[in-house]
C-alpha cells in the first residue's frame, strides 16, 4: 500500500533525525520546520508496534513472522529501531519533532486540521500488555505481551481490517478503517521532555478517534511558536481503546496549521485551557483526569464554558441542553490519564451564530 504522493512543499519525515521516541518536545527543542499560519504540511508518522523491545526490536523479523515481505516493512521503522533508544521510563510512541507556527504566542490558539490520513503499509497491530488496558491483571492471561496482527484488504471497494476469530485461523472478522493520529499536541512549557503517554492541556496522546480527515484540534499555545507535533498513528480505534492499543499502523498525514489570535480565540472558544476538537457537525470539548469520573466532570464544565462563550447560553440552560442533547463519550481509559469528550451539534445553535 503506497500513500498518495506528498502534496505540499513542506514535508517532515519519520527518519531517526525527524522524531523523538517516548518523549514529547520541550521548549528547548529546535523546531524541525517553521511555517506561516495557514501552511499545509505533510508529515510521515511511524507506529511503535513492531519496533518495541518486547517484540524483538526488529520490525523485519517481527512482521516477517506474519508473512510481510521485507519490501513492505518501512525503512524508517528499521532505522528507528536500530539507531534510537528509549529510556526505561520513556513511553512507547514515536513522535515528530516540533513544527513552529510563525507568530504564535502563549494565549493564542493553534488549530491543527487533518486534511488527509493515508496508510503507509497494508497491516497493523493491536497489543495488550500486563498492567495496562481496561482489564489489568486479567488480560493477557500470561505475562507475555499479546500482539495481534491484522491485515488490510478491500471489501466492496473499501479498505477494511481483518482479524481471525480463533488463533491461527483464517482472517474472517472485518471492521472499517478510520485512520487518525492518536497524538496531536503543542509543546508544553517545560525544559524537560514530557512522557509520551499521558495527555494534558497540551493535547498529546488524546486518542480521540474522530480526529480523522476533515477534523480539527484546537490547542492553547503554551510556548512561542506553539511547537506542534503528531504521532501514534492509528488505522482504527473504538472509543475506550480498551485493550491498550488501537489498530496501530503508520500514516502519512497532511495537516493545515492555523493560528487564532487570543482575542478571536476568546470569542470563539472562551478561555481554552485544554484541547477542543471540531468536525463539520460537532464541537468536541474534552476532559482529562486520572479518574474517569473526574474526566467526565471536567468535560461537562468545559462544554458549559464553551456554550457560554460561543453562544451566550446561560449556565443552567447550557447544563440542561447538554443533558438533553449531547453524548459524552469515553475517548480512552488506558493512557494513565483518562479522557472524555462531548459531541455538541453546531446546527442546534444556528440561530445564535454571530
Amino acid at each position: 500500500m503506497t500513500p498518495s504522493p506528498t502534496t505540499t512543499d513542506l514535508f517532515l519525515g519519520s527518519s531517526p533525525s525527524d522524531v523523538l521516541w517516548g518523549r514529547l518536545p520541550s521548549r528547548t527543542d529546535t523546531p524541525a520546520l517553521t511555517v506561516r499560519p495557514g501552511a499545509v504540511v505533510t508529515v510521515d508518522t511511524l507506529s511503535h508496534e513492531g519496533i518495541l523491545e518486547d517484540q524483538g526490536s526488529d520490525p523485519v523479523a517481527f512482521f516477517g513472522r506474519h508473512g510481510v515481505a521485507r519490501a513492505d516493512v518501512l525503512d524508517d521503522a528499521v532505522a528507528v529501531a536500530r539507531e534510537l533508544r528509549r529510556g526505561p521510563d520513556d513511553g512507547p510512541h514515536v513522535v515528530s519533532r516540533p513544527i513552529a507556527v510563525d507568530g504564535a504566542e502563549p494565549g493564542d490558539v493553534v488549530s491543527v486540521t487533518v486534511l488527509a490520513a493515508d496508510p503507509r503499509v497494508p497491516y497493523g497491530v493491536v497489543s495488550n500488555r500486563h498492567g495496562h488496558g481496561a482489564l489489568p491483571g486479567e488480560l493477557p492471561r500470561a505475562e507475555e505481551t499479546v500482539s495481534v496482527f491484522a491485515d488490510v484488504v478491500q471489501r466492496d471497494g473499501v479498505d477494511v481490517g481483518r482479524l481471525p476469530a480463533v488463533e491461527g485461523g483464517p482472517r474472517v472478522v472485518t471492521f472499517p478503517l478510520r485512520p487518525f493520529p492518536g497524538i496531536v499536541g503543542v509543546t508544553p512549557d517545560s525544559d524537560e521532555r514530557a512522557h509520551s503517554v499521558p495527555p494534558g492541556p497540551h493535547g498529546g496522546n488524546l486518542d480521540i478517534a474522530l480526529l480523522t480527515a476533515g477534523a480539527t484540534l484546537h490547542l492553547p499555545v503554551l510556548v512561542p511558536g506553539a511547537g506542534v507535533y503528531v504521532g501514534d498513528p492509528h488505522f482504527a480505534q473504538g472509543d475506550g481503546e480498551v485493550a491498550l492499543t488501537a489498530l496501530e499502523a503508520s500514516l502519512r498525514l497532511v495537516l493545515r496549521l492555523d493560528l487564532v489570535p487570543r482575542a478571536e480565540a476568546l470569542r470563539r472558544f472562551g478561555e481554552l485551557v485544554g484541547p477542543l476538537a471540531e468536525t463539520t457537525e460537532h464541537l468536541v470539548p474534552t476532559g482529562l483526569d486520572h479518574d474517569l469520573d473526574e474526566a467526565v466532570r471536567r468535560c461537562v464544565r468545559a462544554a458549559i464554558a464553551l456554550l457560554r462563550a460561543r453562544w451566550g447560553v446561560d449556565e443552567h440552560l447550557a447544563y440542561a441542553y447538554l443533558s438533553a442533547a449531547t453524548d459524552f463519550r469515553i475517548s480512552q481509559v488506558v493512557d494513565l490519564v483518562c479522557g472524555s469528550h462531548a459531541m455538541i451539534r453546531k446546527a442546534d445553535f444556528a440561530g445564535l451564530d454571530r
